[in-house]
């Protein structure tokens, strides 16, 4: 495998870890249906607004989520729409699964 191709593939794994959290997942969904706020997204989450925040800064990384400013209130949009069909794909790959015997 060239180093090319393999940096193409370390990226992937960044952002499939971006999303592995569920925490991540719920900020996720709600961007899917629109802006939000940090303290809108926190009420989401159910958790505090560090912990948030944290999770926030990890989605920025990965290039899945943008913010921008509106007075004292961070705005955060869902950067990349085309990750929920991911998830897409990933409840199929459960609900093909969860009725096979598949070596479990």
């Amino acid at each position: 495998m060239d180093a090319e191709h393999r940096m193409e593939l370390d990226r992937r794994a960044e952002v499939i870890s971006a999303l592995a959290h569920t925490s991540r997942l719920i900020v996720v969904e709600e961007l899917e249906d629109g802006d939000r706020s940090v303290g809108e997204l926190t009420e989401a989450v159910g958790s505090d607004m560090s912990t948030v925040s944290r999770h926030l800064s990890v989605l920025r990384s990965a290039g899945i989520v943008s913010s921008s400013r509106d007075g004292n209130r961070i705005i955060y949009h869902l950067q990349t729409p085309c990750i929920t069909s991911f998830f897409d794909c990933v409840q199929r790959v459960i609900d093909e699964t969860e009725g096979c015997s598949c070596g479990r």
